[in-house]
C-alpha cells in the first residue's frame, strides 16, 4: 500500500520553505504563473531545481538548512527526494542523517513524520558529483557512507516514538523505516520491539496493520 497523505498537511509551511530553497540557492524560477497560483509556482520551483542540479550547483553552507527544512516539510513523499538528494551529495550522508534524526527527536509531530519520509532517501546513492559544497574538496564531496552508528541511533529513537506517539502520521511515516525483529536492537529494547508489533497489529488505521506484516521478521 502507497504511504496516505497526511492528515495535517500545512502547505503553507511548505510553501515558505520551498521559497527559501529558491532564495538561498539563488534560483531563477519562471516564468512566472498567474498572481495567487501558488501551486504552478511550487512546480515550477521543483523544475528549476531539478534542472539546476542537473546544470551543476555549488551550495552554501545555510543551503544545507533551508534543504533538509524543505525535504522534513514537503508533503509529498516522492518529491522530497528533490531536497534531500543535493543536500547528501555536497554535504554528506552523516550530516543529511545527522539532522533528520533531531528532526525525529525535537521536531513536532508533523516534523517527525516529515522527517521519516526523508530518512527513505538518505540510502541514495551519491550520483550528483558535480553538486557541491563551497567548503567541499574537489576530490570527494561528502564522505563515505557510514551506516553504523546512525543507523542504530536512528532505529532506537524511532522504535520508542513509534511507541510512545500515537500521532497517526508519525506512526505512519515512522512504520516503513523501522525494523520490527529483536536482533536488530539491544536486549533492554527487545519488549518495545513487541510492544511496537502488537501496536501495530491491532492499530485502528488499515495502513499500519498492513504494512507492519513487511517489517517483522519472525
Amino acid at each position: 500500500m502507497a504511504l496516505p497523505t497526511r492528515t495535517d498537511d500545512d502547505r503553507t509551511s511548505f510553501q515558505q520553505c520551498l521559497a527559501a530553497v529558491v532564495d538561498v540557492l539563488g534560483i531563477e524560477v519562471g516564468p512566472e504563473p498567474a498572481p495567487g497560483d501558488q501551486r504552478r509556482w511550487n512546480q515550477l520551483a521543483r523544475v528549476a531545481l531539478r534542472k539546476a542540479c542537473g546544470k551543476g550547483l555549488t551550495l552554501s553552507d545555510a543551503s544545507f538548512d533551508v534543504l533538509v527544512k524543505a525535504a522534513v516539510h514537503d508533503p509529498d513523499p516522492s518529491f522530497n527526494r528533490q531536497f534531500v538528494e543535493p543536500a547528501l551529495n555536497a554535504f554528506g550522508r552523516r550530516r543529511v542523517r545527522s539532522a533528520l534524526l533531531e528532526y525525529l527527536r525535537t521536531g513536532t509531530d508533523g516534523e517527525r513524520a516529515g522527517a521519516a519520509r526523508a530518512w527513505y532517501w538518505s540510502a541514495l546513492p551519491l550520483r550528483l558529483g558535480h553538486v557541491r559544497a563551497e567548503t567541499s574538496s574537489t576530490e570527494s564531496p561528502a564522505e563515505p557512507d557510514d551506516p553504523s552508528a546512525l543507523m542504530r541511533e536512528w532505529r532506537q529513537v524511532a522504535l520508542r516514538e513509534f511507541v510512545s506517539n500515537e500521532h497517526l502520521d508519525v506512526r505512519r511515516c515512522v512504520l516503513p523505516v523501522l525494523p520490527l525483529w529483536r536482533s536488530a536492537y539491544p536486549p533492554e529494547l527487545h519488549d518495545l520491539v513487541d510492544a511496537a508489533v502488537s501496536i501495530a497489529r491491532s492499530h485502528p488505521d488499515e495502513y499500519i496493520r498492513h504494512r507492519v506484516e513487511h517489517q517483522v521478521r519472525d
